[in-house]
């Protein structure tokens, strides 16, 4: 089998209790991922987070540290590596030019106290930030996502 592997950066952004997460709604279904996205040929991994939140939100952020790495081996045309990282939020963008993903209708603000109950994707994620926001100990290297991750579905 020759799949690429796409390597992406996504952004844990997190003010007053809440995570910043990107809209998406394909007319049946509204769900969220986190912002971010490919990266870029000669672009480091920083500079791809910064770039893709402020596109995707129109927000700037300063990206810090590496939180988790999470995989996407299945039910793709590639092999996925998201590198999460950690992003101070320091506002709106002003000359932001937004190219939202596709079926992208906006992001919210998620309350990180229900995180595990809510539609965030991959859903592997939502427990491990929980666990950081609450200053307890988290796993970095989150492995394959596969669906229908039992903590998540009550």
């Amino acid at each position: 089998m020759s799949r690429q592997i796409r390597t992406s950066a996504k952004a844990v952004i997190i003010q007053n209790g809440k995570l910043l997460a990107i809209k998406l709604n394909d007319g049946k279904e509204e769900w969220y991922i986190l912002p971010g996205g490919g990266q870029d040929c000669e672009e480091i991994l920083p500079q791809t987070v910064e770039r893709e939140v402020r596109e995707e939100a129109g927000i700037e952020v300063k990206c810090k540290d590496l939180l988790f790495v999470i995989e996407g081996v299945h039910g793709e045309s590639f092999h996925r590596m998201d590198l999460v990282f950690l992003c101070d939020y320091l506002g709106n963008a002003p000359n932001a030019t937004l190219q939202g993903d596709t079926n992208q209708v906006g992001f919210d603000w998620l309350d990180l106290s229900i995180l595990n109950k809510l539609p965030l994707f991959p859903s592997k994620l939502r427990r491990p930030i929980m666990n950081f926001h609450e200053g307890k100990e988290y796993m970095k290297y989150l492995g394959n996502e596969e669906i229908g991750d039992p903590e998540c579905l009550g």
